[in-house]
């Protein structure tokens, strides 16, 4: 058992060493992107959601 949890920690190791890490300005531009996809697609779903939210109680008043 302590032999194949040996093994396992030494072969993730290696494989991290295979990793092709980004560089720290990589890593900003790539998380900028991402924060402003989630920003943008969190404002459109917002929109439609209240936009939907406004007609149902518009039709539901009627």
């Amino acid at each position: 058992m302590f032999s194949k949890t040996k093994k396992f920690f030494k072969e993730s190791r290696e494989e991290l060493q295979h990793v092709n890490w980004p560089t720290r300005q990589e890593a900003i531009r790539l998380t900028t992107i991402v924060i402003g996809i989630s920003l943008a697609l969190s404002i459109f779903l917002g929109a439609f959601d209240s936009a939907f939210s406004t007609l149902i109680r518009t039709l539901i008043t009627r």
